[in-house]
């Protein structure tokens, strides 16, 4: 059977072959023919899938809002919630054997309402009847009450009558102090128009003075003039145009960088303090030392020396260069003891470097243990001798503008100047003694550098 549906299989796709040369070759229009198949020849239907294709959900969407829009019948989403359950959870009552309690329609009425009226709901006959639950939701406020007699002594106010102080207390009673409302349902026809911070004035002030009356302490006080100014600012605070608001930020800024400096200031200032009340403790307490300075004989016993040598040894032994101590502050560098400290200004550190040059010495040396110590005394007793040779320049001006002063006040006369006081530069021969050196120099005196 098969073999003989594959021959007229073959036979018909040869003629139709054929036949569609013929038409080719005379340029004949070709009749749509039918796909031959094994189930056309066959004659056997193909089957259809009967399920419908869902809608392909768009990409980006979740699952669950595209679940929200279609349903198996692509129906459109209902406009409403609904609930697509098949009611309760139990679907079968369990009917028992016991007879059902009766429900009445009973008259209520609510203690709440002075009206008295009456309403109805259903209720069992077995209940008690108990008062309405929900009247005790129903608070009033304690609005205080006046007599005719308290009103003519002691509550008339200038600018409120009687009737007006009346309506005000009957409103207040009405929507409970809710004074917003009250400014809206005030009378306007028989009296002026108030403003809420007019109403809160005289309602505290009639509470108030009736709290006296009655001896309590608890009384109650209203600024309406303090609230008037909190609106009026709040309101221009409300109304700002945005170049205002960037001022505004602008200065605060400026108000921050302001303050930012002024603690910066304070803090320096503290810091100076210190360190001057530390110097004057350590000019209170004179260091000790051991090195002896041999002192140079005066050759006009005449006149003694009216300098102060200890003032100069103690100005001299704090004039050097105070390097930090490293060895209480954990691991560090030796070489770090040699670096100059910060309170060693350029002009002191150029000089020191060009003194060294003059010397040949390194201005890195090895920092060994020796070579630490020695090369910062070493730097040290420079800047001691920069100082001194600035002093010394100090003391040389002010003796030379002496004697210009002496020959200006007597002229011809000539203001001979000691030779001990003489400077190398003048008296090659002589020496300066440390004991006539002034190293802080004279208030007032001149440096020359």
């Amino acid at each position: 059977m098969w073999k003989l549906v594959n021959f007229n299989l073959l036979f018909v796709k040869s003629s139709s072959r054929t036949m569609a040369d013929v038409r080719d070759i005379m340029e004949l229009e070709q009749p749509a023919a039918p796909e031959v198949s094994r189930e056309t020849i066959i004659g056997q239907k193909k089957r259809t899938s009967t399920t419908q294709k869902m809608p392909k959900r768009p990409e980006g969407m979740h699952r669950e809002v595209f679940a929200l829009l279609y349903n198996d019948n692509k129906d459109a989403p209902p406009l409403f919630p609904s609930d697509t359950s098949n009611g309760y959870k139990q679907t079968k009552i369990k009917l028992g054997m016991r007879r059902p309690r009766k429900w009445e329609w009973m008259p209520f009425t609510n203690p709440a309402r002075a009206d008295s009226a009456v309403f109805y709901h259903w209720r069992r006959p077995s209940d008690e009847p108990k008062e309405y639950p929900f009247a005790k939701f129903n608070k009033k406020l304690d609005i205080p009450s006046y007599t005719e007699n308290e009103y003519n002594q002691h509550l008339k106010a200038e600018g409120w009558s009687k009737e007006e102080t009346d309506h005000l207390m009957d409103l207040a009673k009405r929507f409970d102090i809710r004074f917003i409302i009250m400014a809206d349902r005030y009378d306007t026809e028989k009296f002026i128009k108030r403003s809420v911070e007019d109403l809160k004035e005289r309602y505290y002030r009639i509470c108030g003075i009736l709290a006296k009356l009655n001896g309590e302490k608890k009384i109650y006080t209203y600024d309406a003039d303090h609230e008037r100014r909190r609106k009026e600012q709040l309101k221009k605070l409300y109304e700002r145009t945005t170049e205002q608001i960037e001022e505004e930020q602008y200065l605060l800024g400026e108000l921050k960088k302001i303050e930012a400096r002024k603690k910066e200031r304070e803090r320096k200032t503290q810091d100076l303090q210190k360190l001057i009340s530390q110097a004057d403790n350590q000019n209170d307490t004179p260091r000790k030392t051991d090195k002896k300075i041999p002192k140079k004989k005066i050759t006009n016993p005449s006149r003694p020396s009216k300098i102060d040598t200890t003032y100069i040894l103690q100005a001299a032994e704090t004039a050097g260069i105070k390097f930090p101590d490293y060895k209480n502050s954990g691991v560090s560098l030796r070489s770090q003891r040699m670096k100059l400290p910060a309170n060693v200004g350029q002009k002191k550190s150029k000089g020191i470097e060009q003194m060294l040059q003059d010397m040949g010495l390194e201005l890195n040396p090895t920092p060994t243990e020796e070579i630490c110590q020695n090369f910062n005394e070493l730097r040290s007793d420079m800047v001691l001798l920069m100082e001194l040779k600035s002093a010394l320049g100090t003391c040389d001006y002010e003796l030379q503008s002496l004697r210009h002063q002496y020959e200006a006040v007597n002229p011809g006369k000539t203001l001979t100047i000691p030779s001990q006081l003489l400077s190398n530069d003048q008296d090659g021969s002589k020496h300066l003694g440390p004991e006539i050196i002034d190293v802080v120099g004279s208030p007032g005196t001149p440096s020359i550098t």
